[in-house]
């Protein structure tokens, strides 16, 4: 397994948070790490996301859990499970503000073959918990 994860605090209500977290189109204006988010954001969709450090090439997601200004978990999968990514993001209120968690695991059978083509993801994801945090404050 290979995992990834960060977290940050917020000052702004969840549902701040939340608004900008399932606001696909939205995605670009706020994140620096994301160019697009293809299709919509809510319990059982799915959506492709592509990064700005592979533009060209869409990670296909399903919403596989959806608590609304709580807890959101995309799973991104191979043929017979072969290889799974999941992603969970996760709000707690922390006093007057809101702890962000965001982790992702990568697991399976290909594991072995695959960890190698996956790139460091670490800087990303603190780009992305700062970018929220930005946002969500400034709004």
């Amino acid at each position: 397994m290979r995992v990834f994860q960060t977290s940050i605090e917020i000052a702004a209500q969840p549902a701040r948070i939340w608004a900008l977290l399932t606001d696909a189109e939205g995605y670009p204006q706020w994140n620096s790490t994301i160019h697009i988010v293809d299709g919509s954001i809510g319990p059982g969709t799915m959506l492709a996301i592509y990064t700005k450090s592979t533009p060209g090439r869409g990670f296909p997601l399903k919403v596989v859990e959806f608590e609304p200004e709580r807890r959101m978990v995309w799973e991104g999968v191979l043929p017979m499970r072969m290889f799974k990514g999941v992603r969970t993001l996760t709000l707690t209120p922390a006093g007057g503000a809101v702890r962000f968690d965001m982790r992702e695991e990568f697991r399976g059978p290909l594991m072995p073959l695959i960890v190698r083509m996956i790139p460091d993801q670490q800087p990303h994801f603190d780009a992305f918990a700062r970018d929220l945090k930005a946002a969500a404050e400034a709004g």
